[in-house]
């Protein structure tokens, strides 16, 4: 026969623990084991998303000085691989931060430039991707940063594009350009096949968002991955994993 506890005796024992605590102790203790192991699990699988991403990123493009858009030395053991929308805000705020990093670590470390205009900032994400592939037809790679510093500096983000003040068409000319060959680039468009190859590429390498940075090291493959508008300390620590792989 199953043992019936007396009720009153239950009674007396929940009263004596709620009388000296001990009951609220209690639950306190079996919810924050409940909390932890909800935060371990949270944990665990944003680290098995992580390492799924990272493994995907290895299939993004070599770096090369001969497609890329670099900033910095081309030779750099370890390259920031940055996909990017210049009308997306968080790209906006973030563009001083790989600028930081190049100080910071010399000639060990380069950026890159990749397109990935977002549908929900079209078309004006794409016409100024188009637009900053026409100033490096002209005027080369350094055309290409001025004219990709230019438009984050003006534009109003999210689709909204210059305001009604600038054109790309002027950027060019304030950035260094002859205005009727880009606007002639401009009208023709032969330059988009480069942007859909970027976004071929990081749709290939696992980006969905912007900016996404790619930290590769350029011996090994080996790439870690940043998503969103994190501090240069954040990447820093990736840097340094990837150079001390560099050195070996």
């Amino acid at each position: 026969m199953p043992f019936e506890p007396d009720p009153a005796l239950v009674d007396a024992i929940v009263h004596r623990m709620e009388s000296d605590g001990s009951l609220d102790q209690a639950v306190e203790r079996a919810l924050g084991r409940i909390a932890k192991r909800q935060e371990d699990a949270r944990r665990a699988e944003q680290a098995r998303a992580q390492q799924q991403l990272e493994a995907k990123a290895e299939d993004a493009r070599a770096v090369s000085a001969g497609r890329d858009h670099i900033r910095g030395n081309p030779a750099a053991p370890v390259s920031l691989i940055e996909y990017s929308d210049f009308e997306c805000p968080y790209c906006k705020r973030f563009h001083a931060t790989p600028k930081v990093l190049l100080e910071r670590f010399g000639g060990k470390v380069n950026w890159v430039w990749r397109h990935f205009p977002l549908s929900f900032h079209e078309p004006v994400a794409r016409q100024e991707a188009i637009a900053s592939e026409c100033a490096a037809a002209q005027g080369g790679n350094d055309a290409f940063w001025k004219y990709a510093d230019a438009l984050f500096a003006n534009t109003q983000s999210n689709g909204h594009g210059l305001p009604g003040s600038k054109t790309l068409q002027m950027l060019a000319t304030e950035t260094g350009l002859d205005g009727a060959v880009f606007s002639r680039c401009l009208a023709q468009g032969q330059v988009a096949k480069r942007i859909d190859e970027d976004i071929a590429d990081g749709a290939k390498a696992g980006v969905n968002g912007t900016p996404t940075t790619l930290i590769r090291n350029n011996r090994t493959g080996a790439t870690e991955v940043v998503v969103g508008a994190l501090p240069a300390a954040a990447l820093a620590a990736a840097i340094e994993r990837e150079l001390g792989q560099a050195r070996h």
